[in-house]
């Protein structure tokens, strides 16, 4: 069985399609999934309906780079 952490993400987190650093994570009935703030936006329909939860901490973009 795998374990799902919901601890902040950081600088070793990586984005599940481009490998950028991941600022959203969502879980999912069967494991989770980690979106860059780009990713995250695009595939947010897709995964509004079945995430069990979504950590998003796309708001420390602004903190740390200035940009959403």
């Amino acid at each position: 069985m795998t374990t799902l952490t919901t601890e902040p993400l950081t600088a070793l987190d990586r984005c599940d399609r481009c490998g950028a650093q991941a600022y959203v994570r969502v879980v999912l009935p069967v494991g989770e999934l980690l979106f860059c703030g780009h990713h995250a936006r695009e595939h947010a329909p897709a995964y509004a309906d079945v995430a069990t939860f979504v950590q998003d901490e796309r708001d420390r973009l602004l903190e740390e780079h200035g940009t959403r």
